[in-house]
């Protein structure tokens, strides 16, 4: 990976939180990235996922956003974690740790997160300029393509101006709905008995369950662990924990203050609509509409107007940061920022006019909630890799988390995975008995359905494989054999040896010395099998690899002292592949692999190398 590359390096380090700064204005240095971030947690996705579980089932859903909430504080504190300990965000750190094709998918996954993030963002600022000055609907969602460009004009401007903007949105949506909450009303007591878990039908699990995803949103994930990098912090241990803790009083603060929001929309919800029996508003503009008759005053809905606006302003910005972020981090590529906003936001607003033409005003509604049960979908594709990274002792340098941390981590994550296969096999379930040809969802949805879990259990237990597999390289010393003295014989002109390090490579260069005499070119090679190697292949630059190219090189010295031509090659990654492609490209004429160290069952681990390379060179050896 390229490390010189930083995450957002428009704005990585700009905020100086060490030099002269002490008490308040040390603690005020670090407040801010939580605040970007909270905003993707008072959304109108999350609008219309609290509208439609306190319309329908009351206060009961509160314990939902609070359980939400501990989720998101957790999850979030992880991501700042990994981006003050190593200095990368989510997606460059997975990009270190899986494989190239599995981290395209985890990028489109993560893009698809982002689009039905953004595509409720399109549908809540055009009902809110619909019910604010009337614009129509299909015009309001053309008009949020206008606002790709406020983003580009407040990163100009540095990190700190953008957060002041979103501070002081995120302030207008909590005034409008502490006034709302003033004009409701709500019984005090059956909001506290609303904090008590319960699930009154499968119709309620559905609502839950666009709640976390409303909540716990996988982009937020990703756009943490790099919004921390902003902060220029001093990389000592007291610096490093100082960072640590003012950043999770960043989180605790800014995620409170958006609880309090979502909780005021679903207690809103439940004390004007479900305690007069309308129990069916799902949809924002009836929401809008119904609160001045209930309410019986005009401030409610324009107040409720005006905040939704400035969620879904503020949203937006957010989730273009977020879309940058996961490009440059999964595929290192990086486009004009104006592209990437416009490519976001025409991938959001198509689905949103295709439901105003064909279905009317009223599918957004249901497109709102759907867009958040997507999100749902996603989290666990972000949260395996995260609990992984913020996991290892070794990268973490020794501020990795604790057992109980991890412990709770992995809970919330089997939850919330479960939940989603619950909530999966259910619809399809479902959807196949109300078609009469079900074919098509067997050949289409069901694979799709069943990559998914396969994708989900390969990012949980390959990083475990892969410490495994150092684990077993790291405790296997390199044994430099004494290779004086080695017979010759004149029968071969270019040998390649292959090399481990270890006792066997003094018989594997002997018999080659033997075969070749003084006569012959020798190349030594040794493959390099680290995790790094395995994924950015010769491109790593890391502490083993020059350990054994050192080693190498020993081995190379001694040989050329006894008279022997003698040049050496690393190879990178799989054994396997690596060492045919070399001696394909080569002009070799022989090729000599010594013992690999496992039989039986660690065979059946780590593979067997002479079977594979064997059919794969030119040549018999």
């Amino acid at each position: 990976m390229n490390v010189d590359k930083k995450s957002l390096e428009e704005v990585h380090g700009s905020v100086n939180t060490a030099s002269g700064k002490k008490g308040w204005k040390r603690i005020l240095a670090f407040l801010g990235p939580a605040y970007l971030v909270s905003v993707g947690y008072m959304d109108p996705g999350n609008w219309a996922t609290d509208i439609a579980g306190g319309s329908q089932f009351g206060y009961a859903l509160l314990w939902v956003l609070l359980m939400s909430n501990i989720m998101a504080l957790l999850l979030q504190s992880l991501c700042s974690r990994l981006g003050i300990v190593r200095g990368v965000d989510l997606a460059q750190a997975s990009r270190e740790t899986y494989p190239s094709f599995v981290n395209f998918i985890l990028w489109l996954l993560a893009e698809i997160a982002i689009a039905a993030c953004d595509l409720a963002e399109v549908i809540g600022m055009a009902i809110g300029l619909n019910l604010l000055f009337g614009l129509p609907i299909i015009w309001g969602v053309c008009i949020t393509v206008l606002d790709s460009f406020i983003l580009l004009f407040l990163i100009n401007k540095g990190i700190r101006k953008m957060e002041a903007f979103i501070v002081s949105l995120i302030f207008i949506i909590g005034l409008s709905f502490f006034l709302e909450m003033f004009f409701a009303k709500p019984d005090l007591g059956e909001v506290a008995a609303g904090f008590i878990p319960s699930m009154p039908n499968d119709a309620a699990l559905y609502i839950a369950i666009g709640i976390i995803g409303a909540t716990v949103m996988p982009h937020n994930l990703y756009l943490h662990s790099s919004l921390v990098q902003t902060r220029k912090i001093t990389h000592n241990p007291r610096g490093i924990k100082r960072a640590l803790r003012l950043n999770f009083l960043d989180s605790a603060i800014a995620l409170n203050l958006a609880f309090f929001v979502n909780a005021a929309i679903l207690i809103l919800a439940a004390s004007v609509f479900f305690k007069n029996g309308l129990y069916e508003v799902a949809d924002i503009t009836d929401a809008h509409k119904l609160l001045q008759g209930l309410l019986g005053t005009k401030w409610a809905p324009i107040l409720f107007a005006v905040a939704l606006i400035a969620a879904g302003q503020s949203s937006t910005l957010t989730g273009t940061l977020a879309g940058q972020i996961v490009m440059e981090g999964y595929l290192n590529l990086r486009i004009q920022p104006w592209v990437r906003r416009l490519a976001t936001r025409l991938i959001a607003i198509i689905p949103a006019l295709f439901t105003v033409i064909y279905f009317g005003e009223h599918g957004l509604g249901e497109l709102l909630v759907l867009s958040q049960v997507v999100l749902s979908l996603q989290l666990g594709f972000a949260m395996i890799p995260l609990i992984h990274l913020v996991s290892d002792k070794k990268k973490m340098k020794g501020y990795h988390i604790k057992w109980p941390m991890r412990i709770a981590s992995w809970v919330i994550t089997l939850v919330i995975v479960v939940l989603n296969a619950k909530l999966v096999i259910d619809e399809v379930t479902k959807f196949m008995g109300e078609v009469s040809n079900p074919i098509f969802i067997w050949l289409g949805v069901v694979p799709l359905v069943i990559g998914a879990g396969i994708l989900l259990i390969y990012i949980s237990i390959q990083p475990l494989m892969l410490k495994r597999l150092e684990f077993y390289k790291s405790h296997t010393p390199h044994v430099q054999a004494n290779l004086s003295n080695l017979a010759t014989t004149d029968v071969h002109k270019n040998i390649a040896i292959a090399v481990d390090f270890s006792s066997a490579d003094r018989k594997s260069l002997a018999l080659a010395v033997q075969l070749g005499k003084t006569d012959a070119h020798y190349t030594l090679i040794h493959s390099v099998e680290s995790t790094g190697a395995l994924v950015y292949g010769s491109s790593i630059k890391d502490l083993e690899t020059e350990s054994d190219q050192a080693v190498l090189e020993t081995y190379a010295i001694q040989m050329r002292q006894q008279g022997y031509s003698v040049a050496t090659e690393l190879v990178f990654g799989s054994a396997k592949k690596s060492i045919p492609q070399l001696i394909n490209a080569g002009d070799y004429d022989l090729l000599i692999l010594g013992a690999h160290g496992h039989t039986l069952f660690k065979d059946l681990v780590f593979g067997t190398t002479v079977d594979r390379v064997r059919h794969r060179v030119k040549f018999l050896f």
